[in-house]
Protein backbone atom coordinates (compact mmCIF):
# COMPACT_ATOMS: atom_id res chain seq x y z
CA UNK A 1 0.00 0.00 0.00
CA UNK A 2 1.11 3.11 -0.71
CA UNK A 3 0.73 6.13 2.34
CA UNK A 4 -2.04 7.43 1.36
CA UNK A 5 -3.90 3.84 1.63
CA UNK A 6 -1.93 3.04 5.08
CA UNK A 7 -3.09 6.34 6.49
CA UNK A 8 -6.70 5.29 5.73
CA UNK A 9 -6.22 2.14 7.14
CA UNK A 10 -4.84 3.64 10.33
CA UNK A 11 -7.76 6.47 10.08
CA UNK A 12 -10.18 3.13 10.14
CA UNK A 13 -8.88 1.52 13.02
CA UNK A 14 -8.68 4.82 15.71
CA UNK A 15 -12.42 5.44 14.63
CA UNK A 16 -12.94 1.31 15.74
CA UNK A 17 -10.96 1.66 18.87
CA UNK A 18 -12.15 5.70 19.45
CA UNK A 19 -12.64 6.52 23.29
CA UNK A 20 -15.20 9.60 23.45
CA UNK A 21 -15.38 9.70 27.22
CA UNK A 22 -11.20 9.90 27.33
CA UNK A 23 -11.43 12.58 23.89
CA UNK A 24 -13.59 14.15 26.30
CA UNK A 25 -11.61 14.53 29.07
CA UNK A 26 -8.89 15.34 27.10
CA UNK A 27 -10.45 18.45 25.37
CA UNK A 28 -11.65 19.60 28.86
CA UNK A 29 -7.99 19.49 30.00
CA UNK A 30 -6.68 21.78 27.45
CA UNK A 31 -5.81 19.30 24.50
CA UNK A 32 -7.52 20.91 21.59
CA UNK A 33 -5.71 18.73 18.59
CA UNK A 34 -8.19 19.18 15.52
CA UNK A 35 -8.90 15.37 15.99
CA UNK A 36 -8.53 13.27 19.12
CA UNK A 37 -9.83 9.63 18.88
CA UNK A 38 -8.75 9.28 22.95
CA UNK A 39 -7.64 5.62 21.80
CA UNK A 40 -4.91 4.45 24.44
CA UNK A 41 -1.72 3.63 24.47
CA UNK A 42 -1.62 -0.02 24.53
CA UNK A 43 -4.08 0.15 21.68
CA UNK A 44 -1.96 2.35 19.75
CA UNK A 45 1.01 0.00 20.44
CA UNK A 46 -1.22 -2.84 18.55
CA UNK A 47 -2.28 -0.96 15.79
CA UNK A 48 1.89 0.52 15.13
CA UNK A 49 2.70 -3.47 15.45
CA UNK A 50 0.81 -4.03 11.93
CA UNK A 51 2.76 -1.37 10.32
CA UNK A 52 6.34 -1.58 9.10
CA UNK A 53 8.62 1.33 10.22
CA UNK A 54 8.19 3.81 7.20
CA UNK A 55 9.54 7.31 6.79
CA UNK A 56 7.32 8.71 4.67
CA UNK A 57 4.05 7.16 6.37
CA UNK A 58 5.45 8.98 10.49
CA UNK A 59 6.52 11.84 8.56
CA UNK A 60 2.47 12.45 6.90
CA UNK A 61 1.38 11.47 10.78
CA UNK A 62 3.26 13.82 12.37
CA UNK A 63 2.22 16.58 10.17
CA UNK A 64 -1.33 15.98 11.62
CA UNK A 65 -2.93 17.80 14.11
CA UNK A 66 -3.91 14.79 15.20
CA UNK A 67 -3.30 13.42 18.75
CA UNK A 68 -3.14 9.30 17.62
CA UNK A 69 -1.45 10.04 14.45
CA UNK A 70 1.84 11.81 16.62
CA UNK A 71 1.77 9.10 19.17
CA UNK A 72 2.14 6.46 15.75
CA UNK A 73 4.00 9.31 14.02
CA UNK A 74 6.76 8.49 16.77
CA UNK A 75 6.64 4.99 16.76
CA UNK A 76 6.32 4.41 12.72
CA UNK A 77 9.64 6.31 12.42
CA UNK A 78 12.92 4.73 10.82
CA UNK A 79 15.73 6.18 13.23
CA UNK A 80 18.06 5.57 10.27
CA UNK A 81 16.00 8.42 8.10
CA UNK A 82 15.36 10.57 10.86
CA UNK A 83 18.46 13.10 10.65
CA UNK A 84 18.86 15.95 13.30
CA UNK A 85 17.57 18.86 11.46
CA UNK A 86 14.08 16.76 10.99
CA UNK A 87 14.02 16.05 14.91
CA UNK A 88 14.53 19.91 15.36
CA UNK A 89 11.66 20.29 13.11
CA UNK A 90 9.34 18.08 15.42
CA UNK A 91 10.31 18.92 18.36
CA UNK A 92 9.19 22.34 18.22
CA UNK A 93 6.13 21.27 17.21
CA UNK A 94 5.04 19.72 20.38
CA UNK A 95 2.72 21.72 22.33
CA UNK A 96 1.57 18.79 24.91
CA UNK A 97 3.32 17.03 27.46
CA UNK A 98 1.52 13.63 26.66
CA UNK A 99 3.38 13.51 22.77
CA UNK A 100 6.51 15.11 24.59
CA UNK A 101 7.07 12.25 26.93
CA UNK A 102 5.88 9.38 24.54
CA UNK A 103 8.09 10.69 21.30
CA UNK A 104 11.32 11.04 23.72
CA UNK A 105 10.07 6.95 25.11
CA UNK A 106 9.70 5.84 21.52
CA UNK A 107 11.76 7.74 19.45
CA UNK A 108 13.97 10.10 20.59
CA UNK A 109 16.35 8.05 23.24
CA UNK A 110 17.27 5.90 20.70
CA UNK A 111 18.82 8.54 18.31
CA UNK A 112 22.72 7.97 17.38
CA UNK A 113 22.75 11.94 18.08
CA UNK A 114 20.34 11.99 21.19
CA UNK A 115 22.74 13.09 24.06
CA UNK A 116 23.78 15.91 21.61
CA UNK A 117 20.37 17.28 20.93
CA UNK A 118 19.37 16.50 24.52
CA UNK A 119 21.56 19.54 25.69
CA UNK A 120 20.99 21.54 22.67
CA UNK A 121 17.03 21.79 23.58
CA UNK A 122 17.59 22.16 27.38
CA UNK A 123 19.50 25.48 26.55
CA UNK A 124 16.65 26.61 24.43
CA UNK A 125 13.97 29.13 26.17
CA UNK A 126 11.52 27.48 24.20
CA UNK A 127 9.17 25.68 27.45
CA UNK A 128 8.42 22.53 25.42
CA UNK A 129 11.77 22.17 23.57
CA UNK A 130 13.55 23.04 26.92
CA UNK A 131 11.10 20.18 28.87
CA UNK A 132 11.97 17.75 25.59
CA UNK A 133 15.82 18.29 26.32
CA UNK A 134 15.28 17.13 30.04
CA UNK A 135 12.76 14.11 29.33
CA UNK A 136 15.37 13.01 26.79
CA UNK A 137 18.34 13.32 28.88
CA UNK A 138 16.31 11.69 31.80
CA UNK A 139 15.89 8.42 28.87
CA UNK A 140 19.63 8.53 28.69
CA UNK A 141 20.39 8.72 32.58
CA UNK A 142 17.98 6.01 32.95
CA UNK A 143 19.79 3.67 30.87
CA UNK A 144 23.23 4.56 32.57
CA UNK A 145 24.69 6.89 30.05
CA UNK A 146 27.38 8.86 31.82
CA UNK A 147 28.78 12.39 31.57
CA UNK A 148 31.91 14.00 31.77
CA UNK A 149 32.86 17.03 34.03
CA UNK A 150 31.91 19.55 31.49
CA UNK A 151 29.10 17.92 30.22
CA UNK A 152 27.66 17.08 33.91
CA UNK A 153 28.97 21.66 35.09
CA UNK A 154 26.07 22.27 31.66
CA UNK A 155 23.71 19.89 32.55
CA UNK A 156 23.39 21.03 36.26
CA UNK A 157 23.59 24.75 35.11
CA UNK A 158 20.38 24.14 32.85
CA UNK A 159 18.36 21.56 35.21
CA UNK A 160 18.65 24.42 38.69
CA UNK A 161 17.97 27.20 36.38
CA UNK A 162 14.61 25.27 34.57
CA UNK A 163 13.70 24.14 38.40
CA UNK A 164 13.82 27.75 39.57
CA UNK A 165 11.81 29.37 36.45
CA UNK A 166 8.30 29.75 36.41
CA UNK A 167 7.80 27.24 33.90
CA UNK A 168 5.70 24.05 35.12
CA UNK A 169 6.92 21.98 32.44
CA UNK A 170 10.54 22.35 32.20
CA UNK A 171 10.74 22.38 36.22
CA UNK A 172 8.85 18.92 35.65
CA UNK A 173 11.29 17.89 33.52
CA UNK A 174 14.59 18.94 35.03
CA UNK A 175 13.04 17.37 38.43
CA UNK A 176 13.43 13.79 36.58
CA UNK A 177 16.32 14.72 34.94
CA UNK A 178 17.90 15.08 38.46
CA UNK A 179 16.36 12.42 40.31
CA UNK A 180 17.71 9.82 37.37
CA UNK A 181 21.45 11.21 37.02
CA UNK A 182 21.10 11.15 41.08
CA UNK A 183 20.35 7.88 41.41
CA UNK A 184 23.23 6.33 39.44
CA UNK A 185 25.44 5.78 42.18
CA UNK A 186 26.09 7.41 45.96
CA UNK A 187 28.47 9.83 44.55
CA UNK A 188 26.00 11.32 41.74
CA UNK A 189 23.72 11.42 45.01
CA UNK A 190 25.99 13.54 46.84
CA UNK A 191 26.56 15.75 43.93
CA UNK A 192 22.72 16.50 43.39
CA UNK A 193 22.15 17.35 47.13
CA UNK A 194 24.97 20.24 46.81
CA UNK A 195 23.20 21.33 44.10
CA UNK A 196 20.32 21.89 45.29
CA UNK A 197 21.56 23.12 48.73
CA UNK A 198 22.55 26.01 46.58
CA UNK A 199 19.03 27.24 46.71
CA UNK A 200 17.92 25.85 50.18
CA UNK A 201 14.90 28.14 50.86
CA UNK A 202 13.32 28.62 47.79
CA UNK A 203 9.90 31.03 48.50
CA UNK A 204 7.91 29.44 45.86
CA UNK A 205 5.75 25.84 47.42
CA UNK A 206 5.72 24.37 43.87
CA UNK A 207 9.70 24.50 43.67
CA UNK A 208 10.14 23.61 47.40
CA UNK A 209 7.96 20.66 46.60
CA UNK A 210 10.37 19.63 43.66
CA UNK A 211 13.23 19.95 45.51
CA UNK A 212 12.11 17.62 48.68
CA UNK A 213 10.58 14.83 45.98
CA UNK A 214 14.27 14.82 44.46
CA UNK A 215 16.07 14.43 47.87
CA UNK A 216 13.67 11.25 48.41
CA UNK A 217 14.43 9.58 45.97
CA UNK A 218 17.67 9.60 45.87
CA UNK A 219 18.64 10.19 49.57
CA UNK A 220 19.27 6.25 50.30
CA UNK A 221 22.08 6.26 48.29
CA UNK A 222 23.87 8.40 50.39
Amino acid sequence: MDTKELIKEIKTQLRLSMNGVASQSMREKGLTYKLNFGVELPRLKEIARQFDQNHDLAQTLWKENVRESKILAGMLQPIDSFFPEIADIWVEDIIYAEIAELTCMNLFQYLPYAPAKSFQWMADEREYVQACGFLLAARLLGKGIEMNERAEEEFFDQALAALLSPAYFSRKAASLALTKYGLQSKETAEKVFQLLAKEEYPEDETIKSLFENIRLEIEYLL
